[in-house]
């Protein structure tokens, strides 16, 4: 499968097990999939940025947010495939390709937002990364962390079979 920055994924709950950080959003809600999982392809990385239908919810986090410093950069809300939903780049992580289950499909084809929201999305994940480098980490889960857990499993894969 080829992964896509810009599209949609599910992840394998294999991934969850092995991570086991307690700020990652479940993988599941009422025996589904979810969230499902906007994707910046990053060479090896990916980053998985959890989309979420609770727009009521999120529409509260963002506005407080808004009240407090002028501005919300960490959660997006926008029309997707002609539903609202809440992008929430605060709950973003690292993960690998061997981790995704599937591409998820709205009648019959591959989903990916459309470009411009695309771009937003780049811009505001690049904005918070490049605050974390200065220290100000607006990331619910240990990025740093996880990111080296991958790595070290890519640089040493688990032996099948030993």
């Amino acid at each position: 499968m080829e992964i896509k920055t810009g599209y949609i994924y599910h992840i394998k709950d294999e991934f969850f097990k092995i991570i086991n950080d307690e700020n990652l959003m479940a993988n599941h809600e009422q025996g589904r999939k979810r969230p499902t999982y906007f994707t910046i392809k990053d060479g090896e990385i990916l980053w998985f940025i959890p989309l979420s239908s609770k727009v009521d919810k999120y529409r509260r986090v963002v506005n407080r947010k808004i009240q407090k410093y002028g501005f919300c950069n960490t959660i997006i809300i926008e029309t997707i495939f002609e539903k609202e939903h809440a992008i929430l780049l605060q709950n973003a992580f690292p993960t690998l390709e061997k981790y995704i289950d599937h591409v998820h499909m709205i009648n019959g084809a591959e989903a990916k937002v459309p470009t411009n929201l695309k771009k937003k999305i780049l811009s505001n994940f690049k904005s918070m990364m490049r605050m974390k480098e200065r220290g100000i980490d607006l990331f619910f889960a240990d990025i740093d962390k996880i990111k080296l857990q991958l790595l070290e499993e890519i640089k040493n894969p688990p032996k099948i079979g030993v």
